[in-house]
């Protein structure tokens, strides 16, 4: 990905670090580190500061594709390391704050046995407890061509990467819950057709929408609660002590994908769009209605069994992604209801 913009001092100083090699930029690194420390300390809402989620995005970043001109060196930098430990750690205080809200204060770790049938049976709980703004709806009745393509951008930033921040988890977990998750993700990447993977599949949908499908494109017009979404994703898969937090995210995800992506196909069907377009949005109508099994009882059921402790981390993944999509969900709706983008700046053309 290239390197996006700046939107503030850290980003500002973390562009200016990464520029150079990572034996050669001491000075910058320890100006950094106070930087962070001073910024993360006096942001109101670190969820929707915008020079902090992009630079936690953009460090993110290092451990998938990289950045452009950016040596693979620094993924494992100590230094840097640090500098993002000082933004993970009040960005997931923020997060479980946003879950315990979600839930209603509730402790739904209380009296729950540690079954995978019980465990699934909380998780679909929480799923129909899911009342939040419907952005699926809206597509499906009322989004003009402008709001579908802002729609897919908001999007593009997680779907042309699909499934990769929940992989991270396979090597972590065993038995019943490392099978369950090969089995999940060996759809989402195609089955080994790689024409197939979901990921390419939403490309071919940005393209009919005349949107560029190169992976970051338009990361610089997408605001901070939409990159928030994707760092939750990271941070949950990149931690090992969070391995039941990307289980959780991920069963909340398939249990409540089946029935928007329906909608999402009818909205494009009805600006006159066909199969090459909406296959995207169909093809998770299928797919999430099986994998929301298979992730509620095999993979964050099976995992609880096996490892009893982690049951909470499972039930925060699955909060934490209800509360931040639905701040996403009501950042949309009240743009779009405005009469105004949700993006930063207005859908600049593909290259």
């Amino acid at each position: 990905m290239r390197i996006p913009d700046t939107r503030g001092p850290i980003s500002s100083a973390l562009f200016a670090a990464l520029s150079k090699a990572p034996d050669a930029a001491t000075p910058e690194l320890d100006g950094l580190y106070r930087l962070v420390a001073g910024q993360v300390a006096g942001t109101g809402d670190i969820i929707a500061d915008e020079d902090i989620q992009l630079s936690l995005f953009c460090l993110y970043e290092l451990h998938y594709s990289g950045l452009d001109g950016v040596s693979d060196a620094w993924e494992w930098e100590p230094a840097l390391i640090r500098v993002r430990r000082l933004i993970e750690e009040p960005f997931e205080a923020a997060l479980r704050a946003a879950a315990r809200q979600a839930a209603g204060d509730a402790d739904l770790a209380a009296g729950i046995a540690m079954t995978s049938d019980a465990v699934a049976d909380v998780l679909f709980g929480l799923a129909s407890m899911d009342t939040g703004p419907s952005v699926s709806r809206f597509v499906a009745r009322k989004a003009s061509l402008e709001q579908l393509k802002e729609f897919l951008i908001h999007k593009s930033v997680y779907q042309l990467k699909e499934a990769d921040p929940h992989t991270w988890a396979i090597p972590r977990l065993t038995g019943r819950a490392k099978a369950a998750l090969v089995e999940i993700q060996a759809d989402e990447y195609g089955g080994g057709r790689p024409e197939r993977m979901h990921s390419a599949l939403f490309a071919r949908t940005m393209r009919g929408l005349g949107l560029d499908d190169r992976y970051g494109a338009y990361v610089d017009t997408i605001p901070a609660v939409s990159l928030a979404s994707v760092n939750l994703m990271s941070l949950c898969g990149l931690n090992r002590r969070l391995r039941g937090a990307i289980t959780g995210h991920l069963a909340i995800y398939e249990m409540t994908s089946s029935q928007p992506n329906r909608f999402y196909g009818n909205g494009f069907r009805r600006h006159g769009f066909a199969a090459d377009v909406t296959h995207y949005f169909d093809e998770h109508v299928e797919a999430d209605a099986v994998h929301e099994q298979i992730a509620g009882r095999d993979l964050a059921g099976g995992l609880v069994e096996a490892e009893p402790k982690l049951l909470a981390d499972v039930l925060f993944g699955a909060t934490a992604v209800m509360a931040i999509d639905g701040r996403v969900s009501a950042h949309l709706l009240s743009s779009w209801e405005a009469g105004e983008t949700s993006l930063r700046a207005a859908v600049p053309a593909a290259a």
